[in-house]
């Protein structure tokens, strides 16, 4: 499950890097597809190397874009599952409002004894609508404004 009070945002040297580890990997996979050996190093020790999929590479990469646009980033697995509790904390809600969202049936969810559940699919999912319907809702304002002469342009 994930814990997002511990995630903190990346440092200016973190997006540095990340903005160009994102760059050349992104360039290497673009000819180099599967599985590649992948060397570590700090600079002063002896390096590693270590065999990863290529489809680790490309998350990878799409991590490093995030990083480097400043943002912090959790992995979690497409099934996993959280109490309500961390979904209202994802969604920026209360507890009380997503469970309402919930029995209304706006995000799916199943209950383990008398706990409900939701997976972190779904409320990535519904996050992404929301926002979505948040920014048609602007649009729709600006032109109304536009039209009525409010003086936005």
């Amino acid at each position: 499950m994930p814990n997002t009070a511990k995630i903190m945002p990346p440092t200016t040297n973190e997006t540095r890097a990340a903005f160009h580890g994102q760059r050349v990997l992104a360039a290497w996979l673009e000819t180099h597809p599967g599985i590649q050996s992948v060397q570590i190093s700090d600079g002063r020790n002896p390096s590693s190397s270590v065999e990863l999929p290529g489809t680790a590479l490309r998350l990878l990469v799409d991590i490093l874009g995030k990083i480097a646009e400043g943002n912090a980033v959790q992995v979690v697995p497409v099934r996993a599952e959280m109490t309500t509790q961390e979904a209202a904390d994802l969604l920026n809600v209360s507890r009380p409002h997503l469970v309402k969202l919930l029995e209304e049936g706006s995000l799916p969810f199943h209950k383990v004894g008398k706990h409900r559940r939701v997976h972190v699919a779904d409320v990535m999912a519904f996050k992404r609508k929301r926002e979505l319907d948040s920014e048609q809702a602007m649009i729709e304002l600006e032109r109304q404004a536009q039209e009525l002469n409010m003086g936005y342009e």
